[in-house]
């Protein structure tokens, strides 16, 4: 369900009613706990936090036109998803979200490999992501950038 919304504004005037309300409050704990430096904008259909040309001028390796990608948010056809590529490369970030997930939810935590699925609009826990957000901030993303993605798909 890829948006064709060309700002974040007109991304979420465009949601069904019954996922409004915790799009706003999920994008509202990004705007708030996000580090400073990303900067938010509309990339692959959904709302995206990127590090800036300003602080990362090479762009996505996958497409260098675009700044570099940390955090997406979407509404998807069953689920809201929150997108995060600190916990694909970071296994010490993954243990952690994994093993205090359960401490904020009584549901079984839905994920891939940055996809953290929601289900149940009401069964976020706001809190947990909260927290998540403030770990990386746009320099320490870059650095493992750099070290995880970058370098391999040199070779």
């Amino acid at each position: 369900m890829q948006s064709t919304a060309k700002n974040p504004q007109e991304y979420l005037d465009s949601l069904p009613e019954e996922r409004k309300e915790a799009v706003n409050k999920l994008r509202n704990v990004i705007l708030e706990k996000l580090p400073k430096g990303f900067e938010e904008n509309i990339n692959y259909g959904m709302l995206c936090y990127c590090v800036p040309f300003s602080l990362y001028p090479d762009g996505y390796h996958c497409n260098p036109e675009i700044p570099l990608p940390f955090l997406s948010l979407a509404s998807q056809k069953n689920f809201i998803a929150l997108y995060h590529m600190g916990i694909y490369a970071d296994p010490k970030l993954l243990d952690w979200f994994v093993n205090e997930y359960p401490k904020h939810s009584k549901l079984k935590l839905d994920m891939g490999k940055s996809c953290i699925r929601f289900k149940k609009m009401d069964q976020i826990p706001y809190e947990l992501i909260a927290e998540l957000l403030g770990k990386i901030s746009p320099e320490k993303w870059i650095e493992m950038y750099e070290t995880e993605f970058r370098k391999q798909n040199t070779k």
